[in-house]
């Protein structure tokens, strides 16, 4: 697919169908993927990331075309009309669907594949300042979650969920979901796409790593409670270490350097991260 993808920028005109072809594909996948839109005179008057889609058509291919000031002059004016920047020299697939399209960045050298759904907030940002491959490159039916940023020349494959406010740096392979900060691999190939169409909206099921994580942990100090209830008995109140801190009755005070180390310990367990807990307990975390 990248192959491919990388000869449609060498030669669009040749790769791509029409314009006209692609204007009606451009708005006709709104349907499928909102319910909200009624018809194909309400999506074009009103909808800013289709009206920043038409326009790209066009000025890529006056980009190609080496009439770089006036494709340039017209994304400008297209940025200032939908707020959603792409330029001109981004390759497009086939029905993107930019939903809502605020604050949208898509790269000069970035590349998308068809049946794309970019919500807002989504950057295809570059990492470099040579003129370079220095955007990403998205697989088909790809869904990036609103406010995620995905940077560098790195490579998406195909049907990847990419969460809400996610930042991905490295490449992911097919049919993963990233989440995270930086952007983690969270579920792969296990799950497959339900529509038949391919495209996935369910964006909002994603794991919860953390919740996950600590139902893990909850469960190990479960276990281990009842191992120790059925393997040691109860200690004698008189001779244990706690005894300041777990006597209902006042007792003879122990020495004043164990009741120190008692108080210091519980201080510390009390006020311990639960990031550095997770930390600490990794292994049995991810072995449940």
């Amino acid at each position: 697919m990248v192959a491919l993808m990388s000869n449609t920028t060498a030669k669009p005109a040749i790769t791509f169908s029409s314009l006209l072809t692609q204007w009606r594909e451009d708005i006709a996948c709104v349907f499928a993927r909102d319910p909200a839109a009624n018809s194909r005179l309400e999506i074009i008057l009103t909808y800013p990331g289709v009206q920043a889609l038409l326009f790209h058509r066009l000025t890529h291919r006056w980009w190609h075309k080496g009439w770089r000031l006036r494709a340039r002059l017209l994304a400008g004016f297209a940025r200032t009309l939908t707020n959603v920047d792409i330029h001109p020299g981004a390759t497009i697939g086939q029905r993107l669907f930019i939903d809502h399209g605020l604050g949208v960045v898509i790269g000069e050298t970035a590349e998308i594949g068809n049946d794309v759904t970019l919500y807002h907030g989504v950057t295809l940002g570059g990492t470099t300042w040579h003129k370079t491959k220095r955007h990403p490159t998205l697989g088909d039916n790809v869904l990036v979650g609103a406010g995620a940023k995905i940077l560098g020349a790195i490579t998406v494959g195909n049907s990847v969920r990419v969460g809400a406010n996610s930042v991905v740096v490295k490449d992911v392979p097919a049919c993963c979901t990233v989440v995270g900060i930086p952007g983690r691999i969270v579920q792969s190939k296990g799950t497959k796409i339900q529509r038949k169409d391919g495209i996935d909206l369910d964006h909002h099921l994603i794991p919860d790593p953390v919740g996950k994580a600590m139902s893990c942990l909850i469960e190990r100090i479960e276990i281990l409670e009842a191992e120790r209830a059925t393997t040691k008995p109860a200690e004698d109140c008189q001779s244990c270490e706690a005894e300041s801190v777990c006597s209902s009755e006042k007792t003879k005070p122990l020495k004043k350097t164990s009741d120190r180390s008692v108080v210091i310990r519980l201080a510390i367990l009390k006020r311990l991260p639960v990031v550095m807990l997770l930390n600490f307990l990794n292994f049995g975390a991810k072995s449940c």
